[in-house]
């Protein structure tokens, strides 16, 4: 009889790396403390949850490189795939999800005239700045394309530590449009960094402008459109098959699926993923999240919210451990003196880049804005300057994918130095300037708050619209005494005159005519029997 082998058996930590469940288990216990520190600190106007989780990362890098004894602090390997694949989706896409769209879209052009044309001319300044100064630091061996570089990475502002230092209810014109800034802010900035990743700079001619705003304005565009595609194909698909009638687990599923299948899309196309996945979110939440199920509603909008909370405090525990990783400091074989001068160099080129377009820009919109209400007063725009200060993972993200690289002509010392110097920055502006925005908005905003002007005052409402384009009118309709014919307004005088609320009524009526009964929508859920939308209906 054949004698038997004998089979080792393995067994789970044979199948698994030991090191990496150590820094998994490290990581959501730190988690877990971030969540109960921060719930504790709920009240408290110095700390908000980023910078709880930032200084808790850099306490637990501390004592990883006491247990090392000086060789390392890393746990994990800061990865920009990791960050971009999938730390950043889940939060840009609950950040469009999320969004009050009638403010949002209300202040539009405004959100649209700071996170545009204000990164813009901050990514210029911050360029052309660095260009001029770093060579006089000793900084030799950087090119047009790392400095263009480095006015994309800290053009792109912490918009999720700028959100938890304002109030909603407090300050909500501040709060609509640092956040709608915040947002357009990011993409702009990455669509710029790609822009500049994607030119030939080694054959520079009077054309390389326009070759870069037409790579600009291509990305900003079509990321847009296919967010906004993959969105009402999602509302398209869930309102014509109606998943809940047998499962609300699939209507959920295939949202989360889909949102995440429209980042990567635009990632395999070279688009901006963080525009595309933003519109996608606001397309899901005006058309898709009105086709479910209502249990499915309430899953959906908490299960979107805690896995952007989950992803946003894990990446300020990951940017706060990797912050001390020791290799890259021996790595820049630069002096303090050097890191200080370079790191002060880029903080007061963000300061200058920021105030450079903020203050310029709001006055401009004080002098066209017509209405009271929609002006921004002295004492906002300081806080919209102060609170856009803050650097965040995006910004060391695009560092790493920029300096990080063995095939850049730029020298390795340098590259780390610029690594290093982008850290400093990010940890100084999310501790300093995020820890003080709070006292400084009830300094000096709250305390000199004047009672707020209504909208209702000034701005038309629909129904005065609708009076205005007599709709349902002809020109010889009469007034209310039965005499004198209703003098009828056009299109254009009223667009010149309201511009946001005409595009609005005309949105709306296009809206509700075409878009709604295609995609679904508020009014248009489809009706099961026995479903939970079908038995408040019959109620």
């Amino acid at each position: 009889m054949a004698s038997l082998e004998t089979i080792p058996v393995q067994t789970s930590s044979d199948l698994l790396d030991t090191t990496t469940i150590i820094a998994l288990s490290v990581f959501f216990t730190l988690l877990c403390a971030c969540i109960i520190i921060g719930h504790l600190l709920e009240e408290n106007r110095w700390a908000n949850e980023s910078i709880t989780a930032l200084l808790l990362g850099l306490c637990a890098g501390a004592v990883v490189l006491l247990v090392s004894k000086g060789n390392s602090s890393r746990l994990l390997v800061f990865s920009e795939d990791l960050f971009f694949l999938y730390l950043l989706p889940p939060i840009i896409f609950n950040a469009g999800f999320q969004v009050k769209k009638k403010q949002f879209f209300k202040n539009f052009t405004i959100i649209l005239l700071f996170g545009i044309f204000g990164t813009v001319i901050s990514f210029c300044l911050i360029s052309f700045g660095a260009s001029l100064l770093f060579k006089k630091i000793g900084v030799t061996s950087l090119v047009i394309q790392d400095y263009l570089a480095i006015g994309a990475i800290l053009s792109a502002t912490d918009s999720v530590c700028t959100l938890q230092v304002l109030s909603q209810d407090e300050t909500p014109l501040l709060y609509s449009i640092v956040f709608g800034e915040g947002v357009v802010n990011d993409a702009t900035s990455i669509v710029l960094y790609n822009s500049v990743q994607s030119l030939d700079f080694n054959h520079i001619d009077a054309t390389i402008a326009l070759k870069l705003l037409g790579t600009f304005l291509y990305l900003f565009f079509t990321s847009t459109i296919l967010g906004l595609a993959v969105g009402l194909l999602s509302a398209f698909i869930i309102k014509t098959l109606y998943f809940g009638r047998h499962s609300t687990d699939r209507e959920i599923a295939l949202m989360m699926i889909m949102a995440y299948l429209s980042y990567m899309l635009a990632e395999l196309l070279s688009l901006s993923g963080i525009l595309t996945v933003f519109f996608c979110g606001i397309v899901m939440s005006h058309y898709t999240w009105h086709n479910v199920t209502e249990s499915s509603r309430i899953t959906a909008k908490h299960a979107f919210a805690t896995m952007s909370f989950i992803a946003e405090t894990f990446i300020f525990l990951y940017v706060g451990m990797d912050a001390l990783d020791i290799s890259k400091w021996k790595e820049s074989c630069a002096g303090a003196g050097t890191s200080v001068a370079v790191s002060s160099t880029l903080l007061a080129l963000v300061l200058i880049g920021r105030a450079a377009f903020i203050y310029p820009l709001a006055n401009l919109i004080n002098c066209l804005s017509k209405r009271e209400g929609a002006k921004i007063e002295f004492r906002k725009q300081f806080i919209m300057w102060w609170a856009g200060l803050m650097r965040g993972a995006v910004t060391i993200a695009l560092s790493y994918n920029e300096f990080s690289s063995s095939s850049k002509a730029t020298s390795t010392k340098d590259s780390a130095l610029m690594i290093t110097c982008t850290i400093i920055v990010v940890l100084f502006s999310t501790v300093v300037f995020g820890s003080v925005t709070k006292p400084l908005i009830e300094a000096v905003l709250l305390r000199h708050a004047r009672p707020a002007i209504s909208d209702a005052t000034d701005i038309p409402s629909l129904d005065d619209l609708r009076l205005l384009f007599l709709e349902n009118g002809d020109e010889d309709d009469q007034d209310g005494n039965g005499n004198l014919p209703v003098p009828r307004r056009s299109s254009f005088r009223l667009l010149i005159t309201y511009p946001t609320f005409t595009v609005h009524y005309f949105w709306r009526k296009f809206d509700d005519k075409i878009m709604r009964p295609v995609f679904g929508g508020r009014g248009f859920v489809p009706f099961v029997p026995h479903s939970p939308t079908g038995a408040e209906n019959e109620t």
